[in-house]
């Protein structure tokens, strides 16, 4: 989920769909803060739910 605050409580701005690609900006204190790629909508993900690139 992406979301609008680094909370669980923080208003989702969308969903993002698994596999798809999230641009890293910054991660801290398990969040990482970036955009999705797709329509560059910006807010914040959980760290542990982004899966490195190879």
């Amino acid at each position: 989920m992406l979301r609008s605050n680094p909370s669980d409580a923080a208003a989702s701005v969308r969903e993002l769909a698994s596999g798809e690609a999230f641009r890293l900006l910054e991660d801290s204190l398990g969040w990482a803060w970036g955009y999705a790629e797709s329509d560059r909508r910006v807010g914040y993900v959980q760290s542990r739910a982004l899966s490195p690139v190879s």
